[in-house]
């Protein structure tokens, strides 16, 4: 392993400060939703760089972008792949998904400067729509890329705002020709900021991904009778709005009954007529379960339903609810999880295995090849914030374990 290596970490992080500065609009706040012209921007300062690097540069047909190094020795061979996404939420940080791309394009300049051979060709992937927010479902592109979603079907999304993702691609410059699942790699390595307060609250330098929870979405939506708040009675009420406090308040001690194997969140509601004199006649809730475990979000999914029927039943209220995603729980590579742990305590980081609660490329990816996340910390575990924040010399520490660990994995037959 060449721990002696190290990656160019003050244009790593100048790097990120410039990709930072593109999509910020007139309040100052950092957007640059999937196939904008803000993310058009973002993607062609990628595809610039990783030119000016000397790699080749292919898009598929999700608007996935690739950037290629391939030798004469290795032509041929599955690349080992590195990359995560460049889209960001609204009002977002300068960290995440972005750190996993650039210090990936760093690594490949660190291997061709020391002229290292490798038998195997590597590659910096930057995935379309990964947060979701303009397009649904989320991590598009990598799911298109390992045959989850059709391309057809991705390419007919319709946006927020009323734009056909296909369409978009094409007005940006990112429609490609190439069908998704080229190059199919060995391998696929995700390096990433935690966006958690884990490894920051342990004094941990790098976290060695293991699991990624399970996710389970569901609206539900609870249907009673709008009447007047000051005139009925409490018990001949059919109240709505009260129903979905119920639902809330079992979701929270459902999650906290499972303790460090669930977390469950209601992100949101909406009361309707939402008068302050109205009992609500419908209420509209969204319910947030995951778990990396599959049977205890299975069990927790099936006792939400049992209480939902026994709220619609003891408050004659009707509930219906709808399943808007759900993923199952990702178990990594064990090899590579090793591999990454070995090689921080060599570099002389301390580590700590650990599960990621949100999902990731790599969540998709792990159906294709052999995949691991490694994690750098989140400084007061915050992120999907302009506050996010990794501190220099973590970044390019985590930088320093992706290059030894893609350099290791490049290295096998």
């Amino acid at each position: 392993m060449a721990t002696h290596m190290i990656v160019d970490g003050e244009r790593l992080v100048r790097r990120l400060k410039e990709l930072g500065s593109l999509g910020v609009d007139q309040d100052g706040r950092l957007t640059r939703l999937a196939a904008t012209d803000a993310d058009k921007l973002g993607r062609d300062l990628f595809v610039r760089w990783a030119k000016e690097a000397g790699l080749e540069v292919f898009i598929d047909r999700i608007g996935n972008i690739f950037a290629i190094y391939e030798t004469s020795e290795n032509s041929g061979a599955a690349p080992v792949m590195m990359g995560s996404h460049i889209d960001t939420v609204i009002d977002a940080g300068k960290f995440d998904g972005c750190y996993g791309v650039l210090a990936a394009l760093g690594v490949i300049e660190a291997v061709k400067s020391a002229g290292i051979h490798l038998a195997r060709p590597l590659v910096v992937a930057a995935f379309t729509n990964e947060e979701g927010v303009r397009f649904t479902p989320d991590m598009m592109g990598s799911l298109v890329y390992v045959g989850g979603m059709d391309v057809e079907e991705a390419l007919q999304a319709v946006s927020i705002d009323g734009k056909l993702l296909g369409h978009e691609l094409e007005r940006i410059g990112y429609a490609g020709k190439r069908d998704p699942r080229f190059p199919a790699p060995e391998a696929y390595v995700e390096l990433h900021i935690e966006q958690g307060p884990v490894l920051e609250s342990f004094g941990m330098q790098i976290g060695v991904v293991e699991y990624l929870q399970g996710i389970s979405w569901q609206r539900i939506t609870i249907d009673g009778v709008a009447n007047h708040a000051g005139t009925t009675p409490m018990d001949l009420r059919r109240d709505a709005g009260y129903a979905a406090a119920k639902v809330m308040d079992f979701v929270h001690d459902l999650a906290m009954k499972y303790s460090t194997e669930m977390v469950g969140t209601v992100g949101s509601i909406d009361f309707e007529p939402n008068a302050i004199n109205v009992i609500p006649s419908r209420a509209t809730l969204t319910v947030d379960l995951r778990s990396p475990r599959e049977e205890r979000l299975l069990a927790a999914e099936t006792a939400l339903a049992d209480e939902i029927r026994s709220i619609s039943n003891t408050l004659g209220v009707s509930v219906r609810s709808e399943t808007l995603a759900r993923t199952k729980p990702v178990e990594f590579c064990d090899d590579i999880v090793d591999r990454i742990e070995r090689i921080a305590e060599l570099r002389g980081f301390k580590s700590v295995r650990m599960t990621s609660g949100a999902g990731h490329d790599a969540q998709m990816m792990a159906r294709l090849c052999p995949t691991a996340m490694i994690f750098v910390p989140s400084a007061r575990g915050i992120s999907h914030n302009p506050d996010e924040y990794t501190p220099d010399l973590d970044l390019i520490n985590g930088a320093h374990v992706l290059l030894d660990l893609i350099i290791d994995l490049a290295r096998k037959h």
